[in-house]
């Protein structure tokens, strides 16, 4: 868009009497607790009165006046002063411009151009003109900018500092977020509908390079649809790609998208993500894509601690037209019996997916208007025996299979996909060829065969037209799947929104001017009761709206400090606008995670917390938040843990404190133990039962069992460890990535990766740790030695092992403000911790073993 056409686009934002006689399109606000991004300026002019605008938008260049919103408002009166401070040494010609009205300063920063002189010489044609006249302005006409009285026009910013809790004024941006909420319950006033179609495809690739054309998968359909959303799993199962997410097949499947796609139509790239071996790519016809705005991606790995992803999801969210849509390509856990484990990689994907949108709450998977979930979801067939399975599907008999398909079961029974939906699959199974073939897997594990591939959706006004497998693609082990659906987009009809604007602009003025923001809380006394480490707990509470005038409200910061709310509690919707006689339900969660229960044994933090619920233009309420928590060995420091002769539920809450307190002090020769007993117990485990387990340290455990084996820990239980071999390996991952400092101290870590070359240096390095902190860094490595003695069994690896181990031996420090990492130099430090620890897997350090 060319500079007129914006121009003419701000226009639309104001009423047909307003003209925007200059604009700027590159200006900056200058304040600390600004985001430092281009907004626009325009100078706008009412009869003989002018006032300057600063405007947001959502997405730059703004398509449509709806992506503009109002943040300040400054009349040019007698009080308006311009002082333009230049600084010529600047090689980048930046012009700092200072705008005073009223009291209320701002300073921009804007970039040089020939458009500058102009706004600036609008500005004091403005000024001029105001000092000519013996009457000065009332500038009633911008008193529907911000619904306040005409000697408070100027517009706050949400960002701007508090002088105090319950000093706070509704701001414009506020104004605004209440014109939005009441456009959006009158949306079927002012839109249509069009039909657009979208393909969905999703593909196990197995590996394997793109050697075949894709047009049998892609290309297959009458019309070519609008959207494309495909998505790839295992794109590459190497061990580089595994554990530094670093691979070349990612261009080589996206080339192999773009060149098969259909051919009558003209496509273009809304965004692609990967995560290791997940891809997602969505495309748009190229006449729509001016119409796509918000483009958003997130990642959430949902392998062993929750972190690496060899599976869970990538998702692409973005808004066409007036209508949101996300995508999400998801790879759930693997193993037949596995289900539990799934239902719970899909809940977590829901959870911790979160679209960051600037000045905007956060976007969750299902705050979205249309959703289409894709991928290789992992559920089998049981309980049919697989050769009757293979019968039965050979005779195109589905039904009776299906009866047995795990996501089906779990579907029926809401413990997965809830509100989801998914076609009829009339298609054999898409999982297990011997690859290259169409023959069924021929291997030794004889599975049965299985729908593993899936596309579910969720939303109004969206119609299956097709589902189906390609089995003509052949080089994987999975078949491709594909479906296409026909769904009515909401296009707004510019006209009827103006009128429909103009006509919640007067009724907001109306009732502002009469009333003022109340509300009720149900409860402002919040008890969790007790609280374990990593166990979920939530409360909610619900605001209701007594008033006739929409409410927005937002928990707020107190009074010299950071957030709004301890690092150890979610509240969710922190902020929100409610209609009159509406009601909202707020979600309090607590989660005590490494970092917050550190904090908690060491009494440095305790469950309580107040929160400060804001009304815009009206009072605070102050709802208290308490708990007690049951402290865990999970969040202690090794100082105390070696102390211990006694479970730690039996300690008191005094006496752990202290010796948190004293941690430096507390260990020496007389230490109770060499090692954490907490440690022993989980290694020696392992070491006993499950050294040939398959996947060993790569398979992610319950979340369930984990949670037993903290109680049986902290307990001191005498009866077996609980949960599976899998479960108990990821205890002891996440038991040493919880301690308060890592084996090897925050301080070490430089000297380490500059070292990690280099074994005697590294050997070094350990000699001089503490004696009980040497002690478990060697025991650990014998451990995975001797597990790695079985790799044939549990198909470990010193690469994985040396990866995996690196990060928990060398954990970064949380409490150091680090500049942004690319993901290149992420991977070279990554490398580095690996390599440390690898020398310690490959060489012999028996010299160095303790003695005790």
């Amino acid at each position: 868009m060319n500079h007129e056409e914006i121009k003419s686009v701000v226009q639309e934002k104001f009423l047909s009497s307003e003209h925007v006689t200059a604009f700027l399109c590159d200006a900056k606000v200058l304040h600390p607790e600004w985001v430092k991004k281009d907004r626009l300026l325009a100078i706008v002019e009412y009869g003989d009165e002018k006032a300057v605008f600063c405007l947001f938008t959502s997405c730059y260049p703004p398509k449509s006046f709806t992506d503009l919103s109002i943040e300040i408002v400054l009349p040019i009166d007698n009080s308006f002063k311009c002082e333009i401070d230049n600084k010529p040494s600047d090689p980048e010609a930046i012009l700092y411009l200072n705008l005073q009205s009223r009291n209320n300063k701002f300073k921009f920063e804007i970039q040089m151009t020939p458009r500058v002189d102009n706004f600036v010489d609008d500005l004091f044609r403005g000024i001029e003109a105001v000092n000519k006249v013996q009457i000065q302005p009332e500038f009633l006409w911008l008193k529907k900018y911000n619904g306040k009285n005409e000697d408070d026009i100027l517009a706050h910013s949400l960002v701007v500092p508090r002088s105090g809790i319950t000093q706070m004024q509704a701001p414009v941006a506020i104004r605004e977020s209440l014109i939005k909420r009441k456009m959006s319950d009158k949306e079927f006033d002012y839109t249509f509908t069009k039909k657009f179609t979208v393909f969905c495809g999703t593909w196990n690739v197995n590996d394997k390079s793109p050697i075949i054309p894709l047009k049998d998968w892609l290309c297959v359909d009458k019309e070519p649809p609008d959207i494309y959303a495909v998505g790839f799993q295992e794109l590459d199962l190497s061990k580089e790609t595994f554990l530094f997410d670093q691979t070349l097949r990612e261009d080589e499947w996206y080339y192999a998208v773009i060149t098969s796609v259909d051919k009558r139509a003209k496509y273009v790239k809304v965004e692609k993500v990967r995560l290791v071996g997940m891809l997602l790519i969505v495309l748009i016809k190229e006449k729509h894509y001016s119409h796509v705005r918000n483009v958003i991606c997130d990642t959430v790995g949902t392998g062993i601690m929750g972190k690496m992803g060899n599976k869970g999801g990538v998702s692409i969210r973005f808004d066409l037209h007036n209508t949101s849509i996300c995508f999400v390509n998801s790879h759930l856990a693997a193993h037949v019996e596995e289900y539990e484990r799934r239902n719970q990689d899909f809940r977590d994907i829901c959870s911790r997916t979160r679209f960051a949108q600037l000045n905007q709450q956060s976007k969750a998977i299902k705050d979205h208007d249309h959703i289409y979930w894709l991928g290789d979801l992992n559920y089998r067939i049981t309980e049919l025996d697989p050769m009757r399975v293979k019968k039965l599907v050979s005779e195109n008999n589905f039904a009776p299979v299906l009866e047995w398909d795990q996501l089906k079961q779990q579907h029926k029974n809401n413990n997965v996909f809830a509100g989801y939906i998914e076609g009829v699959i009339n298609f054999k199974p898409t999982y297990k060829y011997d690859p290259g073939t169409d023959n069924w897997d021929s291997s030794e594990k004889h599975r049965a065969p299985a729908w593993c591939d899936r596309i579910f959706w969720k939303g109004e006004n969206i119609t299956q037209l097709a589902y189906r497998s390609h089995p003509s693609l052949n080089i994987s082990d999975h078949k491709p799947v594909s479906a296409i659906f026909r769904s009515e987009i909401k296009i707004i009809d510019e006209e009827k929104y103006r009128k429909v604007y103009e006509e919640v602009i007067k009724q907001l003025d109306k009732l502002e001017n009469e009333l003022i923001p109340q509300v009720k809380v149900d409860v402002t006394e919040i008890d969790f009761g007790t609280v374990r480490y990593l166990e979920l707990q939530v409360r909610t509470i619900t605001i209701k709206n007594t008033g006739k005038l929409p409410v927005e409200f937002e928990f707020i910061k107190k009074l010299d400090e950071a957030n709004f709310c301890k690092e150890w509690l979610i509240v969710e919707p922190y902020k929100k606008c409610i209609c009159a006689d509406e009601s909202c339900e707020i979600q309090l969660k607590v989660l005590i995670n490494k970092t917050s229960a550190c904090k908690m044994n060491a009494g440095t933090d305790k469950l309580y917390d107040i929160l400060v619920l804001h009304l815009y233009g009206g009072k605070d309420i102050f709802i208290t938040v308490n708990g007690t928590y049951q402290r865990s060995c999970f969040g202690c420091s090794i100082e105390v843990l070696v102390n211990l002769n006694m479970p730690i539920r039996e300690v008191p809450v005094g006496k752990l404190i202290e010796l948190e307190s004293k941690r430096d002090q507390c260990v020496s020769n007389q230490s109770t133990y060499s090692i954490p007993k907490e440690i022993w117990f989980l290694v020696d485990h392992i070491y006993l039962h499950g050294l040939k387990e398959p996947n060993l340290f790569e398979q992610p455990g319950l979340h369930s069992e984990v949670l037993q084996i903290r109680d049986w820990l902290d307990s001191g239980s005498i009866d077996p460890i609980p949960g599976s071999i899998h479960s108990v390996a990821e205890a002891l991952l996440l038991l040493l990535e919880s301690t308060a400092d890592p084996i090897i101290p925050y301080n070490l870590q430089s000297v380490c990766l500059r070292a990690s070359a280099n074994y005697l240096q590294c050997k070094q390095i350990i000699m001089e740790l503490p004696e009980f902190r040497k002690n478990v860094f060697l025991y650990l490595c014998e451990f995975l030695q001797e597990a790695l003695q079985h790799c044939a069994e549990n198909g470990l690896d010193a690469k994985t092992l040396s990866t995996l181990f690196g990060a928990i031996f060398l954990r970064d420090n949380p409490n150091l403000i680090q500049e942004p990492q690319s993901r290149i130099n992420k991977q070279v430090i990554d490398k580095k911790k690996a390599q440390f620890v690898y020398h310690f897997l490959m060489n012999d350090h028996s010299d160095l073993i303790f003695s005790r």
